[in-house]
């Protein structure tokens, strides 16, 4: 393996230029005065706001001057750190920012408990009889649909005071978990003793190895045995928390109360774990043919991230890479293409690794400047996938930053992965329909149906569990070490089936998940999957009527609607099960083809 370069090695051909967010520091310095005075100037508004229309508004606009300065202050100081972690000057201007933060976070906090005080009638009168305020509508209706929930001052001030005691639960799983934990080495494939961490724990479920599999997987799960009540306690409080809060706001159940924030109904819950369930005989064929073709006695569970095609080995170098996504996505339209060449040619993106560099990838950018990219890559098929993701997210930053307000350009996480798997589904029909080779063909049709297995099988199954524990402690029921580990068993066995061998390890894998601290986050990884392949294929087969939709009332509606509203405007109902079933039948067309290639 050669040498990371230092950055300084690295032709600027393949470097963010970060000057179109702050050209130097002189301008750094200026935007960091700038916010620390536009702080003072909100404060200043503090119990004001009820005063009159032109008040109002100009609260509003000074709040979103600070929080869109401060926006790009961030976001390039950290950019600049993420170049080279080890630049102490890069470190010191994000301490710098972190500390201006909790600022600006202070400044603004005032703003929508006090609108929240003002007579619900007197404030719309307030919006309505002033033309300026028109372009808040949607927030201030965000803001008044949560009213019902919201309790009185002295109340909600005793619910603020205990912020940070609600955190504490999923600070205490992050300690244990990511600094304390550690494991005993474990033999691997040369046979040597080699360390077992999280981050490396699935390269041994890869190996074709079966006792390195097996041992990686034993020794594990092991540890996490031995700490199960500790980590019951610590996961029990977290979801007490959650019930706790649910009754206190007068919800039904602590699905309702987490969707509720966002406008989810949960029937989109509901319909996602019923889909699923309704199509396990696929997951179940799946599994199946993995076992058929690994040509296994026994499947064990521990076997699943086992590859069932040899890893392809086309060296696809990055100018490759550009050429076959840019081929990829000319079925968006002459505009969308462009944007992307202008990322390619501009330098929105940061391509290679470099000594120093922050791992992994991500599209990042601030409002009033384009998005950036930030990549680690090498010479795969993978890391192709992963430039047509991040690009999918930078297209979804662009439209809604370009179209929308401050106010409105941000999108909402329950839509923030439906961008990108759009673009890696065009990649991979573009892939699938321009392949011959029958092995490259496979290794793509199995790539799909592992993304199919890994996030709407596998993040449903979550999500159900999610749902079920949180159940017990809402009928008021105990939950101990061994209660969530037998729940998480036989959730595996019925969504494996019967040609995986349910290893008893598995049952506690629920004290490793840290998504089972996020409060009802994880399905949304299952329904934006299920809306970008309903996305995609619509624009496969109806061109640019269906681009043009997709563009003017997806990627250019940030946050300006309600998420389920947005996905409705490009044909996805999420409150029925459609969706995940037609996403099902693709997944299903999928493995008939695999199972008649290698008949």
């Amino acid at each position: 393996m050669s040498e990371i370069k230092t950055r300084d090695q690295i032709s600027d051909a393949y470097k963010w230029n970060l000057s179109h967010l702050i050209k130097d520091e002189e301008e750094w310095v200026s935007y960091y005065d700038e916010v620390v005075a536009l702080t003072i100037q909100l404060s200043s508004y503090n119990a004001k706001l009820a005063e009159s229309p032109e008040s109002m508004y100009k609260c509003f606009k000074i709040s979103e001057a600070m929080e869109e300065k401060f926006a790009r202050l961030y976001t390039f100081s950290y950019m600049r750190f993420h170049e080279d972690t080890t630049v102490s000057a890069h470190q010191e201007a994000t301490e710098k920012v972190n500390a201006l933060q909790v600022k600006v976070a202070s400044a603004g906090a005032f703003i929508e408990p006090e609108l929240l005080a003002i007579d619900q009638v007197k404030l719309l009168d307030m919006i309505n009889s002033y033309e300026p305020l028109w372009a808040y509508s949607h927030y201030i209706d965000n803001l008044l649909r949560q009213q019902a929930h919201v309790l009185p001052k002295e109340q909600e001030e005793l619910l603020a005071g205990l912020s940070d005691f609600t955190g504490t639960p999923g600070a205490i799983f992050s300690m244990f978990n990511d600094a304390d934990l550690r494991f005993p080495d474990v033999i691997d494939e040369k046979g040597n003793k080699a360390p077992l961490t999280k981050g490396n724990f699935i390269k041994y479920l890869e190996s074709p190895i079966k006792k390195v599999r097996e041992t990686a997987f034993k020794t594990l799960y092991a540890k996490y045995k031995e700490n199960q009540n500790t980590l019951a306690a610590v996961l029990g409080a977290n979801l007490k928390k959650d019930v706790f809060l649910m009754n206190a706001r007068g919800f039904d159940g602590t699905c309702q109360a987490s969707l509720f924030a966002k406008n989810i109904d949960v029937s989109v819950y509901d319909n996602l774990i019923g889909a699923v369930n309704d199509n396990l005989d696929l997951l179940h064929r799946y599994v199946s043919l993995r076992k058929k073709m690994l040509a296994m006695d026994e499947l064990h569970i521990y076997d699943l991230y086992m590859p069932l095609i040899a890893e392809e080995k086309e060296e696809v170098s990055y100018e490759k890479a550009k050429e076959t996504v840019l081929k990829a996505i000319a079925v968006m339209g002459p505009e969308y293409v462009s944007v992307v060449e202008r990322a390619f040619e501009d330098r929105w993106i940061d391509v290679y690794e470099n000594q120093g560099k922050r791992g992994g990838a991500y599209s990042w950018g601030t409002y009033g400047a384009h998005p950036y990219i930030l990549l680690n890559y090498q010479d795969n098929i993978k890391n192709m996938f992963t430039l047509a993701h991040e690009l999918g997210h930078t297209m979804h930053s662009y439209y809604s930053s370009k179209v929308q307000s401050y106010t409105y350009a941000s999108y909402p996480i329950f839509l923030a992965e439906v961008a990108s798997t759009v673009n890696e589904s065009l990649l991979l029909q573009h892939l699938l329909k321009t392949t011959t080779d029958k092995a490259k063909r496979m290794y793509l049709l199995n790539h799909y149906m592992e993304s199919f297995r890994t996030t709407l099988y596998r993040q449903t199954m979550f999500a159900e569990y999610e749902r079920t524990i949180h159940e017990v402690l809402e009928r008021g029921e105990a939950l101990t070490a061994k209660t969530l580990s037998d729940l998480y068993y036989d959730l595996n066995k019925r969504y494996y089936g019967d040609d995986v061998i349910i290893d008893e390890e598995i049952a506690m894998e629920w004290a490793r998940i840290p998504h089972f601290y996020y409060n009802y986050y994880v399905y949304q990884y299952a329904t934006g999957f299920s809306s970008a392949i309903a996305i995609a294929r619509n624009i496969l087969e109806n061109g640019e009527p269906a681009v043009k939709n997709y563009i003017d009332n997806f990627l250019s509606s940030g946050k300006s609607k309600y998420p389920l509203d947005t996905l409705n405007a490009v044909g996805v109902d999420m409150t029925t099960p459609q969706p995940v079933d037609s996403a099902l039948k693709v997944f299903e067309e999928v493995l008939n083809e695999m199972e008649a290639l290698i008949q």
